[in-house]
């Protein structure tokens, strides 16, 4: 390629602009810097001494002054909110809201946040009208799925329904505790002083639906068939009761512990007590738990005797060796034992024991209950909470469905 001349010329001109455009530059940052408000750098200054009280103070004084700074006080509101310092965050927050100069996405953002940090400090009313504030802006499925958790930590089920319906109706996004919000709706109408049956089968149909339509679990269909039990227990159709609480054990084997007491009650109340008694062993046999095994133990020792029930438990206990159900076992035996004392004060012997002729029992029940009454509880497999009743909502970290239908010692 030949040499051309007017390169001689071009090459300094184009040094010569690139060296006034960074001069430009330079000057333009220079008179940004300056224009900046001398509270901002307090402020800073602030922080870097460790003053968050100041800082806030300062950031505020800004934020009247010079509009471009509301990113700076909606990243230390979420700072503060972070932190557990709400206070603060609902302070930042509320400032930018005094502003009357607040562009409308900004206002926005800021309602948001605010109604953010009223949920954090556990201001739910207040929480909630923040939420809905911003129900007709781009913030309103965060502001839905929020509206949720409120109405769910209040046990406002019928808002807590409403407010998953407007969620559903915008996005298709699965909601799998609406089943159990159903549920409870159903249980307290059935409970309440004057009980609807009509709307809690209504509940419990909705229930249904919501479960088929969210991927049904064992836990949700186990608590429907439990509620439809109940609803018909209460209405007086035994038989219905039976076939409810009798769907479990085949839909839901796990959960059969849940139901065994009811069910069995069921058939006592139906003059058919051997029969719920010979299900629940053959279903022991498919998917023996601990929970089943103290139902049937209990069943067979005031139906058919010591005997029975001690050849029944040895065996259980031969092929599924268990600290809790040993303690269940000696805890009857006592009882059985203390009925006997009575029984004898008028001078006959009392009755021997069936596990350990001449044995303290007491004593040896007191050392082993010592050590297994920290297995009989079931566990949150999300958060670790204990339990001695099982919950179909953790109440520790509130999440559902994390509960096996398990005692400890059985999962451990």
């Amino acid at each position: 390629m030949d040499f051309e001349p007017w390169w001689l010329i071009i090459v300094p001109v184009l040094f010569g602009l690139g060296w006034l455009a960074a001069r430009f530059d330079f000057r333009q940052m220079l008179s940004e810097t300056r224009a900046l408000p001398d509270s901002y750098f307090k402020g800073l200054n602030f922080l870097l001494n460790e003053q968050p009280d100041r800082a806030i103070d300062a950031f505020v004084e800004v934020a009247k002054l010079d509009p471009e700074t509301t990113e700076l006080h909606f990243a230390l509101g979420s700072l503060f909110r972070r932190r557990g310092e709400i206070e603060r965050a609902i302070r930042v927050h509320q400032s930018l809201l005094s502003r009357e100069d607040l562009p409308l996405p900004d206002r926005e953002n800021a309602q948001l946040a605010l109604a953010q940090d009223f949920l954090k400090a556990g201001m739910l009313d207040r929480a909630e009208q923040g939420f809905l504030a911003v129900l007709q802006t781009r913030h309103v499925l965060e502001a839905l799925r929020a509206l949720v958790r409120i109405h769910e930590s209040e046990h406002d089920w019928g808002k807590a329904i409403d407010a998953v319906q407007q969620l559903r109706s915008r996005i298709d996004e699965p909601v799998p505790q609406l089943a159990h919000y159903h549920c409870e709706r159903a249980q307290a109408l059935m409970e309440s002083k004057t009980p609807d049956f009509d709307a809690a089968a209504q509940a419990l149909d909705a229930a249904e639906n919501a479960a088929r339509q969210n991927g049904a679990t064992p836990a949700s269909e186990t608590r429907v068939r439990m509620l439809r039990a109940r609803w018909a227990a209460l209405r007086g159709d035994l038989e219905a009761q039976r076939a409810q609480l009798q769907d479990v054990l085949i839909i839901a084997p796990e959960f059969s512990g849940l139901v065994a007491q009811q069910l069995l009650d069921c058939h006592a109340s139906l003059g058919r007590a051997a029969e719920g008694l010979s299900l629940l062993r053959e279903q022991y046999v498919r998917l023996p738990t601990l929970d089943l095994f103290n139902v049937i133990f209990r069943a067979l020792h005031a139906s058919e005797g010591t005997v029975p029930a001690w050849a029944f438990a040895r065996q259980a206990l031969r092929a599924h060796p268990s600290l809790l159900g040993l303690d269940r076992l000696l805890e009857v035996e006592l009882a059985q034992g203390a009925a006997g004392a009575e029984d004898s004060q008028g001078g006959e012997p009392l009755p021997d024991s069936a596990l350990m002729p001449g044995a303290d029992l007491s004593l040896l029940r007191s050392m082993i209950h010592k050590h297994s009454q920290r297995l009989d509880r079931y566990a949150c497999e999300h958060c670790g909470f204990e339990a001695r009743r099982y919950y179909w909502q953790c109440p520790g970290c509130n999440t559902w469905e994390t509960y096996r239908p398990r005692r400890l010692e059985e999962i451990r």
